[in-house]
């Protein structure tokens, strides 16, 4: 049975007040895990829409002109209350996601670990001041919050994806309407109730979940006193969110689509490659963006890569995940169970071989065993298309340059995985690479510390590292004329 949700905001969070929606209409959040109706929560609607962006303009002066300290203090808070709640945030996140307990109290540190990083690095935006070339004058730059800021999260990662957002917005001093992913709202809305006993200000922050995604973002970002938007998810509907920014010209960050590579060398320490190949496939059953989704293997050591990888995968427990010892939770629905099952179909009818999994899991929740592939060809959709499920597809090479061809014959661009003990190759194949992010010898690429994004068409813009905050900063220069 489906624990009951207590304690946990099902309201709209409309500047700084728990409210229903304007026609009192809501909408169901289901365990992915045993296909249970957890609760219903609030379906924004265009007037609390109207709301939400006027209370984000009506805050932005006095939010902007808060002290950088005090902001900064404001995420501390934050962090130490995510951090004591550690438990329960992660069983709110598992019941609503399916990601194991383990996963999810792993994703509850991420999260929080942006909210200490960005306010450490409220009190540093810092400009210049200088002389200018002819020496009449003096040139004065600084920074300043870009304004009324959109975010739009996913549901894979539905509480680190809005905190990397939230983080560097409440530090530069921008407000904020976020609108979380309707499979996923609960993880959110908690958070708000979190900042705000943290001591955010009434207007700063509203979140907005909803049934319609273009209820939201079609009204805001019409509206030219928002000046930023930040979207994680998909390639396409990033296209179309860059299409609604131009006739307004507001500032975008994207972290979309990924189809990363994973290159295993002959001179790889295969131990780490396994175990590497393992937590990028399978962190967050699958459904990352940064999720290696072709492993490119040298002919020599790929038979036995793959009797590992196989190994290791066939021995992890499915299940619902707040089962001890589940490493496999469901996938998000039963149309993304289906579209892992239509790729690993067409890699088979194509020739790929399974050596293990490939199937479906009987019974409630939307379950997909690990597999791995072999013989996988190069006109399967699976090594063009982004899996977001526990599928490893395993194709070979010869020589680094067919390595590097391989890895980089896709329109995707965000992160590619390499192992080796050859440090001149790890530096040469990790420069030649098209990716925003290169993991040499580790599956786990994702840190607060560094900045996150990737090139082509996954994206553009950075989440994370001192990079991240420049995103939500404007730069004004000021001339200054000196009399002598």
């Amino acid at each position: 049975m489906t624990e009951p949700i207590e304690g946990v905001p099902q309201q709209i969070f409309l500047a700084g007040q728990w409210r229903d929606s304007a026609d009192g209409s809501r909408f169901p959040v289901q365990d992915p895990g045993n296909e249970q109706r957890l609760c219903e929560v609030s379906d924004a609607q265009d007037a609390d829409v109207r709301e939400a962006i006027d209370a984000a303009v009506g805050a932005q002066e006095a939010w902007a002109a808060t002290a950088a300290r005090d902001r900064g203090e404001i995420l501390r808070r934050a962090w130490q209350l995510m951090t004591d709640r550690t438990d329960d945030i992660a069983r709110l996140m598992t019941l609503e996601m399916g990601k194991s307990l383990a996963e999810s109290r792993g994703e509850v540190a991420y999260a929080a670990e942006f909210f200490r990083w960005f306010s450490e690095e409220a009190v540093r935006i810092n400009g210049r001041y200088g002389r200018n070339p002819a020496g009449s004058g003096r040139t004065l730059v600084t920074r300043q919050p870009v304004g009324p800021c959109l975010l739009i999260t996913p549901w894979n990662f539905p509480l680190a994806m809005g905190t990397r957002k939230i983080g560097p917005a409440i530090a530069a001093g921008c407000t904020m309407i976020v609108k979380p992913a309707q499979l996923t709202p609960l993880s959110m809305l908690n958070l708000a109730a979190i900042l705000r006993e943290a001591g955010l200000p009434e207007g700063v922050l509203s979140v907005l979940p909803t049934t319609s995604a273009s209820r939201v973002s079609g009204p805001v970002l019409a509206d030219p006193r928002i000046r930023k938007v930040s979207f994680t998810g998909s390639t396409e509907v990033g296209r179309k969110l860059v299409e609604l920014c131009a006739p307004n010209l507001q500032r975008m960050s994207m972290e979309l689509g990924g189809n990363a590579p994973f290159l295993v060398f002959p001179d790889a320490d295969l131990d780490r490659a396994v175990a590497g190949a393992v937590t990028a496939k399978m962190r967050n059953n699958g459904e990352s963006c940064v999720a290696a989704n072709r492993f490119h293997v040298h002919s020599s050591v790929a038979d036995e890569f793959v009797r590992r990888l196989a190994e290791e995968m066939s021995g992890m427990k499915a299940g619902h995940g707040t089962e001890d010892g589940v490493r496999v939770g469901p996938l998000i629905n039963a149309a993304q169970r289906d579209k892992v099952s239509e790729l690993v179909e067409d890699a088979l009818n194509r020739g790929a071989q399974a050596v293990v999994g490939a199937k479906a899991l009987p019974g409630k929740g939307f379950f997909y065993a690990p597999t791995v592939l072999t013989e996988v060809p190069p006109d399967a959709r699976i090594l063009r298309e982004e899996v977001f499920g526990p599928v490893a597809p395993v194709t070979t090479f010869d020589t680094e340059d067919e390595a590097v061809r391989l890895a980089d014959d896709t329109e995707f661009g965000l992160v590619a995985y390499l192992f080796t003990r050859d440090l001149d190759r790890a530096f040469r194949v990790g420069e030649r690479l098209s990716t925003g992010m290169v993991g040499v010898n580790t599956g786990l690429v994702s840190n607060a510390a560094a900045p996150f994004g990737g090139i082509k068409a996954s994206g553009f813009g950075r989440e994370g590292g001192n990079e991240g905050i420049d995103e939500y900063l404007d730069v004004k220069y000021l001339a200054l004329s000196v009399a002598t």
